[in-house]
Order: C-alpha cells, then structure tokens, then sequence
C-alpha cells in the first residue's frame, strides 16, 4: 500500500484543496466529495505540514472546520509558499539535474549526443536521447542551459548569470529581493532566490498583503506569455457555490487576455479579456480560474487591443456590464454634502477615489460626480460608504436608483426605531 507523501505530482489538485477548505474556511470534511475520505485526510495533512502554526480549528454543529490564520503584518515570509515547493521528483530528474550541471560547469559547449556519450562513459549511466533532450529543453525555459543554434546543430552550455555574483556587484540587491519576495506579483521567485542564497526576509513587513493570491502566481506566466505574443487562451472556471457542478467544470473558456487587473481593495486580481464568442469584454477572478493553456495566435489581436483601450477608462471596477463592444451609456449624477470648510478630508476623500468620474462643485457645500460607466453597481457600493451626504441621485440605470432607495428605506425600518423608542 502506498505511504503518505508530503511531496504532491499535480499542483492544480492541491490548490483546489487550499482554496475551498483553508482560505475560504467554511467547509466541513462532510463537504467533501471527491473521491475518499483518505484523500481528503491526506490533503489536511500536506497542508497542515506546510503551513505549521497559521493553522485554525473551529468546531461547528456541522463539524470542525480548518483554516489558514496569519497575520501578514507579522509574518516575515508568505507561508502558502512551501506549497510551491512539494512537487516529487523522480529518480532520473534529481539524477540529470547534478550530472548535467557538473559535465556543464567548464564552460563548454557540447550537444545533445555528446551529453548522452558523457553520461555513459564518465558516470556509467545510460539515458535514451529524448530523456535527456526533454530536461534539456526544461532548463533551457528555465534560463539554466542556454541552447545555442550552429548550422543544423544545437549545442548546450551552462547560464554565466550566477545569482552570487549579481549580489556581490550590485549594492542593495539583497534588500531588493527581501521586499519583492512579499510583494503579490510572483513573490514566490524572490523567494525561491532568497532560499537559494540562504537569505530571510529580516526587513520588511507588509500590513495588507494578501497572501493568498499567491496560489495564482501559477497561471500568470501563461497569460501574460500569451499577451505578449498575442494568443488566444483557453481555461476552465468552476463556481464559487457549486465548484463540482459538472457543467461548470466541463465549460471551457476561450478568450483573448488583454490586462490583469488588480483590486486596490481587497487585493483580489482579475483577468480582462476579449470572448470572440460573444463578442464582448468581460473580467475573470484569477483565484476561479484553472489551468491555463495558450492557444492560436489572434491575427486581430491589435484591432481588439484598440477597442479595449477606448473601453477600460468607463469601468469603474473590473466589470464591463452587458454592454457589447462599444455604445453609449448613461451618465449618472451623485450630489454629495460636504462642508468644505469644516470637512475638507471629504473633498480629498472625493477627489481621491472617483478614479475615471469628474467631480465639480455645484451649490453651497454641494458637489456632484458624474460617472460615465458601463455598470453603475459598482459605483453604488461604492457611494452607499458615504451614507449621510447623498443628497440625490440622478441618471444611470433606474434599476439601479430603485435598489439604493430600497437599502435607504430597508436601514431604516432596521435601525430607525419607532418614534416612542427610547435611544439605549
């Protein structure tokens, strides 16, 4: 029978596991419902391996449930990740990887049936040619081997780019790699280098980092691969209510990547991209998406870059609407009260955050910002945080006016009270 392994082959598998049982925290082992039981114990034990005391257990008449719990303000380092480095390896990959670097290290050229010939008669190991040409290629993407073209002939040498000598000549590197090994965006590399270099981040603390989002880091380089050579992209979702719904799951998407989007407040990150088939831009949550894979080039890519160009500055958020891809929207008003002598921290709080709106002043204490965007739901939510000063609202979706006079009037059977109450 075989024995529990803390190293892991598919890392989609355990990404899934992280996100719906760990990060969300809402999930019992009684929601569990792929395969067996074990399998979920088994799951429960890598993590907890790996995330040591950030670990959470909340009883519940459901059942205990697990959580990841750390406070990123005093953790030094991004605990989610040593789940990037749990993949297995077998045998002939550790094997390859020291004998090639040490044939590799004079400095010399050689091809691949020299390396093979190397192998056999220097280290008495015998690997076929493809076995070798595919670690090969490996190192190559990954910027070890470099692969250099002679004639009909590729020959193989090792990278002169040694990280020891960047830190040795560049003052201020190392600090450099401390901070950008927490930052959101492919922290994990920084990381990676700092382990490789028996470096720790000593120095920098980061209050709101959303560590997180880290378990996305894993499909960044295929899509922005993918907008940089101007490819289609195809990937699959799965419901935030219903992640095992099969027809969620089967639904694949193919889109042309156009930006990454980030949220400045909760961190979360987006995909903006085109979907030919419906002719329309939309965003996709990157902590929703699967696996990642690059497609055809998109001979339109340049004329679609252009539309989303012209699109991007009437999204107030992330979301595109249920527009098409272009037409015109209505404009919609909201008339705020802010005594400018007297509450000036809401004029800079006004003009701070109306990101693509216009704000002028238009009455004694009054003052009005348009916003020309595709959906104005995002501007309410928005808005309702300066419940108080709306003096009126105007324009924009009527649906839209009916649900914000809806939440006024239900706050207010809520909290109003009677007018015989006595205020506790």
């Amino acid at each position: 029978m075989a024995g529990f392994s803390e190293l892991i082959k598919n890392f989609d598998k355990t990404r899934d596991y992280i996100r719906d049982f760990f990060i969300y925290g809402c999930k019992v082992r009684s929601d569990f419902d792929r395969k067996s039981i074990r399998t979920y114990g088994d799951e429960k034990r890598r993590v907890e391996s790996w995330m040591g005391d950030c670990m959470r257990y909340d009883d519940s008449v459901r059942g205990r449930s697990v959580s990841i719990s750390a406070d990123s303000g005093h953790i030094p380092e991004n605990p989610l990740y040593n789940a990037y480095y749990s993949k297995s390896f077998t045998d002939n990959d550790i094997r390859l990887h020291f004998l090639l670097t040490d044939i590799l290290q004079d400095g010399q050229k050689r091809t691949l049936r020299e390396l093979v010939d190397s192998l056999n008669s220097d280290y008495g190991q015998l690997f076929d040619e493809q076995t070798v040409r595919n670690k090969l290629r490996e190192y190559v993407d990954e910027g070890i081997i470099i692969a250099e073209k002679v004639g009909k002939t590729l020959f193989y040498s090792l990278t002169e780019h040694i990280a020891d000598d960047y830190l040795r000549d560049l003052k201020g590197l190392d600090d450099a790699l401390r901070f950008f090994s927490e930052t959101q965006h492919f922290g994990i590399i920084g990381n990676s280098i700092l382990k490789m270099l028996g470096l720790k981040n000593d120095t920098f603390f980061i209050k709101h980092n959303y560590i997180i989002h880290t378990l996305e880091d894993i499909l960044m380089p295929e899509i922005l691969a993918a907008m940089e050579e101007k490819r289609f992209i195809s990937f699959r979702t799965f419901s935030a209510k219903k992640p095992t719904d099969a027809a969620a799951l089967s639904a694949e998407n193919q889109v042309v990547p156009m930006k990454v989007l980030v949220s400045v407040q909760t961190g979360r990150r987006y995909l903006a991209a085109y979907i030919p088939a419906l002719k329309r831009f939309t965003a996709f949550r990157l902590d929703y998406m699967k696996t990642v894979k690059k497609g055809d080039i998109c001979e339109s890519y340049d004329e679609i870059k252009l539309k989303f160009d012209r699109n991007i500055p009437r999204c107030f958020g992330v979301s595109f609407g249920m527009r098409r891809d272009s037409g015109a929207v209505t404009p919609m008003k909201i008339t705020f009260y802010a005594d400018e002598k007297k509450e000036h921290f809401v004029l800079d709080r006004l003009e701070r955050e109306k990101r693509c709106c216009t704000l002028e002043k238009t009455g004694e204490h009054l003052y009005t910002l348009t916003a020309d965007v595709f959906d104005p739901n995002e501007i309410m939510h928005w808005a309702k945080t300066f419940i108080g000063r709306i003096v009126r609202i105007e324009g924009g979706a009527d649906a839209v006016r009916r649900r914000f006079y809806s939440d006024i009037s239900r706050m207010n059977r809520m909290y109003g009270g009677d007018d015989n109450e006595h205020i506790q």
